[in-house]
Formats: C-alpha cells, sequence, structure tokens
C-alpha cells in the first residue's frame, strides 16, 4: 500500500521521534511504500529513514522552493511547482493518508484532504495519528463541528483518530480491505 505521511520537517524530542520512528517501521516491515514530502530533515527525515531501513519503498513529493532538502536517495523523487500541486500529487500517489505531529503546513494539508473527502473527491482512508495527544484539542474541534452540524457526514467516516502506529496500521490494512 503507498501510504502518504504528512508531517513536520522540524526536529522534534523523544515523545515525537520514537513512535514516529516505531510507525515507520512498521510501515517498512510491512512493504509498504511510504509518499511523503521527501524532506532530508526533521521528523520526515526520521520516518524516511525508518521506512528505508526497515525494507520499504521512498516516493517524495518536494516543492521548487524547498528542492535542496529534498532527500536524495530516494526511490522516486517528484519536485512540485508550488504547495498546491505538492499536495495534489501527493494524495494521487496515495492508497491512504496518515497526519503525523506537524505546524502549519501539516494542519494545511490535512484540512484539505479532509475537505476533498468530505465532498467525495476521494475515499481514501485518513487517520489522525494522535502522538502524545498532539490532536486532542483538534479531535475536540471536529466533534464539536459534527454535533453543530458543520459535517455533512459522520466524522468516523472522515478520520480515524489512532493513539499510536500499530493502531493507525492496522485501521488502514482493514480499510484497504474494505475498498
Amino acid at each position: 500500500m503507498n501510504i502518504c505521511v504528512f508531517l513536520s520537517a522540524a526536529d522534534l524530542d523523544d515523545r515525537y521521534t520514537v513512535p514516529a520512528r516505531e510507525f515507520a517501521e512498521l510501515l517498512g516491515r510491512g512493504g509498504h511504500t511510504l509518499v511523503w514530502g521527501g524532506s532530508e530533515s526533521g521528523l520526515m527525515k526520521v520516518v524516511a529513514d525508518g521506512v528505508q531501513a526497515a525494507g520499504g519503498r521512498l516516493v517524495g513529493v518536494s516543492v521548487d522552493f524547498l528542492a535542496a532538502k529534498a532527500r536524495t536517495n530516494a526511490d522516486e523523487m517528484v519536485i512540485a511547482r508550488d504547495l498546491a500541486e505538492r499536495k495534489a500529487l501527493l494524495l494521487a500517489k496515495a492508497d491512504a493518508v496518515v497526519i503525523m505531529v506537524g505546524g502549519t503546513g501539516t494542519l494545511d494539508e490535512a484540512t484539505e484532504i479532509l475537505e476533498l473527502k468530505k465532498h467525495g473527491k476521494h475515499t481514501k482512508p485518513v487517520v489522525l495519528l494522535n502522538t502524545a495527544g498532539f490532536y486532542d484539542g483538534l479531535r475536540q474541534q471536529f466533534q464539536s463541528m459534527e454535533d453543530e452540524g458543520f459535517l455533512p457526514i459522520p466524522l468516523t467516516d472522515l478520520v480515524f483518530f489512532a493513539k499510536d502506529g500499530v493502531g493507525a496500521l492496522a485501521y488502514l490494512e482493514e480499510s484497504a480491505g474494505h475498498q
């Protein structure tokens, strides 16, 4: 399965890097392909290293203004003209999406993917990997959106919140079996 992972390119502490590395190793050992932003820095590098070391493939989609930070030994690397093209390419190359911890770029990617799913533009499973409770506030906000009628589909059909990588991958593999 080609699994797109949206995540930070920042250097983060162990409460984020250790679970990210564990998830990456699960992906690699499972024979999955990581589709990611292609960066050779921060958490993006941690996950790419883990997938590659465990035998998985790497498909990167960088963007023109970040091309100098792109991983040189990925199995495939595409350089997009801008962020909009990058997001479209990442989604097109993926069978499923996992959103890990990140900043405004990751949040932008997450909300666009969820908006497209809400409107039926894709049916790929989407998982928010809630490492160390990072997305507790966002989960509460989504629940408020559902409760107040802002979501035309049930929240559970839109996104799955996973506590850890094992739960995230189990959900994706189960979802792939039902598509």
